[in-house]
């Protein structure tokens, strides 16, 4: 798996989730076998980069791996601008959103609102290819709606306009994330165009990810929420491609010195007042089997001292 001169080490992928795939999320992931991590999505808007969310995201400074930053707007020009900044800040890929469901997105006509204009998508990554001397690559949906399903065009507009790889999950912006996950327009994209399509969309075991690259033949697989709380997720699935067997579980001592070293990382990137606030959705995630009926989750989530809540963590874990 290619995308322009960077060489992937696998064909599984992190996808960009907004407040999930921060830098110690990144690193995580590639340090349990994610081929690309790609970052949360940073806004077109100037006015918001100095933001100290803003300046977190584009923090990529003695990042391992490969720097891949996804941005998100509506404005060809802004958009241009916006990539040439990531890359001034050492992004070495540049990925643009036009997959977000989210209503404060598409208001503004970013995310998948631009799926139903293919002028504008054709526009905007006309733009910011020509703006950048890296890779570009694309993250969609497969239509607006059900009624609307016009991934193959966007897809061809995304060839011709230079993109170097597409991610495409297997819904519309109307279904955002109820129902399953459809790899039929996955495929078909496959079949039509010759740059490198990434298959993403209800991808939450070694099974399922053998089906969605044999079923779609794409040419590598993403994974989103199917990591949150698991990021061990992409060395089990990179060993079940491998040798068709499944690899063993991580057990309960190896969990544990996951997410504690998760979590002191999130204290460490975000300082003494957010990291607590970020720590307590991921430790949610990790125990979501474990801490079923939510006691401890109730508990953890009063918690803002770092210290206390290592300590908590700690004492809960070693039971």
């Amino acid at each position: 798996m290619r995308i322009g001169q960077y060489q992937l080490d696998n064909k599984i992928i992190l996808a960009p989730m907004a407040g999930v795939t921060d830098r110690p999320f990144r690193e995580l992931c590639r340090k349990q076998g994610a081929g690309l991590a790609v970052s949360e999505m940073l806004s077109s808007n100037p006015r918001v980069w100095n933001s100290r969310k803003s300046k977190l995201r584009m923090d990529y400074h003695n990042e391992s791996g490969i720097r891949s930053v996804q941005i998100a707007g509506s404005e060809p020009l802004a958009m241009a601008a916006a990539a040439q900044l990531s890359v001034q800040q050492g992004a070495q890929i540049i990925d643009i959103n036009m997959g977000c469901p989210a209503k404060k997105v598409n208001k503004k006509k970013a995310g998948s609102a631009l799926l139903p204009h293919p002028e504008l998508v054709r526009a905007i990554l006309e733009s910011v290819v020509d703006a950048v001397d890296v890779p570009v690559t694309l993250k969609i949906r497969t239509g607006w709606d059900p009624d609307s399903r016009n991934g193959l065009e966007i897809a061809r507009i995304a060839e011709q306009s230079g993109i170097q790889a597409l991610a495409v999950h297997g819904r519309t912006r109307q279904c955002f994330y109820n129902g399953f996950a459809e790899y039929d327009t996955i495929k078909k994209i496959k079949q039509n165009v010759t740059i490198p399509v990434i298959a993403n969309g209800d991808i939450t075991s070694v099974e399922k990810a053998k089906f969605v690259l044999d079923y779609t033949g794409a040419d590598a697989i993403m994974i989103g929420r199917g990591a949150q709380g698991a990021p061990w997720i992409f060395n089990e699935i990179n060993y079940y491609l491998t040798t068709g067997e499944q690899l063993a579980p991580p057990d309960k001592l190896e969990i544990a010195q996951i997410l504690i070293a998760h979590v002191q990382a999130l204290h460490g990137f975000y300082g003494e007042v957010m990291g607590p606030r970020i720590a307590r959705k991921h430790v949610g995630w990790y125990l979501k089997e474990q801490d079923q009926l939510g006691h401890f989750k109730r508990q953890f989530n009063t918690i803002d001292c770092p210290y206390e809540q290592l300590k908590t963590l700690e004492t809960y874990l070693n039971k």
